[in-house]
């Protein structure tokens, strides 16, 4: 990994290989951290996702530090522009995901940290995929809008604490949400954040959905610190 300055106290850009591809990102480990949440976005979107960025904050704010990670690489994207293909090539990010998971429980400055996974929308499906293929590593996982039919043979193998998030005004997303929960292993969650479409757009949706992020994940990654 190239690190350009040090993670603690701000964002510092990363350069990690997944697989024998170059993965671009920001890590920010705060003083204190009682463990990290890998950001998987969904389709379309970037480590640069406002949304994203609010809830990351929310957890940095509550000692957790984050990492917000591209798992496509710029010429990928580029391609993408034309055939979408990769944003639903939920195995593939899955991997890369899991790569970047198998990095910080090898670096010595990262791997007493708890690591927990944040997904949106297909990013969410990789971030099952990837909780099912590290059971031992990753301690909770939160989806935002996710899609976890699109991960459907990898639940019964997630056994990290689950919490699916989804606002009441996205049927179709929460119907998949709802059909999804009793296929999870470990223990689980579903909670809907009321008025609120796809995106959190609504006024205060959105600083909801960081709120219980950050509750969900100083639960069950500050009481694994402190084991």
């Amino acid at each position: 990994m190239n690190m350009s300055r040090r993670a603690h106290g701000g964002d510092a850009p990363v350069t990690i290989d997944a697989g024998g591809v170059q993965l671009e990102g920001e890590l920010n480990i705060p003083e204190g951290a009682r463990g990290v949440v890998l950001f998987a976005h969904g389709s379309g979107s970037s480590r640069h996702s406002p949304r994203n960025r609010v809830v990351a904050e929310f957890l940095r704010e509550g000692a957790l530090g984050t990492l917000l990670m591209d798992l496509l690489t710029a010429r990928e994207e580029a391609a993408e522009a034309d055939t979408g293909r990769l944003r639903f090539d939920i195995e593939l990010l899955g991997e890369r995901l899991t790569a970047l998971t198998d990095w910080f429980i090898s670096h010595t400055a990262t791997r007493a940290l708890p690591i927990g996974y944040f997904g949106a929308s297909t990013g969410a499906a990789a971030a099952l995929v990837a909780a099912a293929r590290r059971p031992d590593a990753v301690r909770a996982v939160v989806s935002r809008g996710g899609r976890p039919d699109l991960a459907a043979a990898s639940l019964p193998r997630v056994a990290a604490p689950t919490l699916l998030i989804v606002g009441e005004r996205d049927a179709l997303v929460l119907d998949l949400n709802r059909e999804a929960l009793p296929q999870l292993r470990g223990e689980k969650a579903l909670a809907i954040v009321p008025a609120a479409t796809h995106l959190f757009e609504e006024p205060g949706a959105l600083n909801e959905v960081a709120r219980l992020a950050r509750e969900w994940f100083r639960r069950h990654l500050a009481a694994k610190a402190q084991e």
